[in-house]
């Protein structure tokens, strides 16, 4: 039999992992009742960022609508996996950059963003790539809580240990102009 590679971000996933990952945010989605069209599981983003460990940090995407003033998404994160940092800066089309609301539908999210440290927060980054988080205000997301990040702030996420979904509001979404902190990705 015939190994299919996926190249994500520079690296190679193996279709296995593809599946077993797609799998594992599909009973995410499941388990926050979120129902999906064949469509939309078939085009449903898997998300390696390049660093080659898609458990630890990535996403699993299904994007609704993505137009020039709005864009939709579900994100389902694998238990303790980690959106890495980044930011959404300006862009020439809209000068302050993206504005985007995450609204918790299933588990528990440790969003990070910039502003005053939280003392004792909840999760850690990435074992090895610590120095990559620096946005160290901590908000707790859980069912039904939502926050909006300002244009052009630095944020991470990282879901329990029990895995989340999260929807996302946003304006327009360029995966091409957002700016990560570790230039690995």
């Amino acid at each position: 039999m015939v190994q299919k590679n996926y190249i994500l971000g520079g690296y190679v996933l193996k279709e296995k992992i593809k599946k077993e990952v797609k799998k594992d945010a599909l009973a995410l989605f499941n388990k926050a009742c979120i129902v999906l069209r064949e469509d939309e599981i078939a085009n449903m983003e898997i998300k390696d960022v390049g660093l080659g460990k898609i458990r630890t940090c990535g996403l699993q995407i299904v994007t609704y609508v993505n137009e020039n003033r709005y864009c939709a998404k579900e994100i389902a994160v694998l238990p303790e996996q980690t959106c890495p940092e980044h930011k959404h800066p300006p862009r020439e089309e809209d000068e302050k950059g993206k504005k985007e609301t995450f609204r918790c539908r299933y588990g528990k999210v440790y969003l990070y963003v910039e502003g005053e440290s939280t003392e004792r927060p909840q999760v850690s980054p990435p074992r090895g790539d610590e120095e990559y988080y620096t946005a160290s205000k901590e908000v707790i997301l859980e069912p039904g809580m939502q926050y909006t990040l300002s244009h052009n702030t630095k944020h991470w996420f990282q879901a329990g240990q029990e895995g989340a979904v999260v929807s996302e509001f946003s304006s327009h979404s360029d995966d091409a102009s957002d700016v990560f902190t570790d230039p690995r990705i």
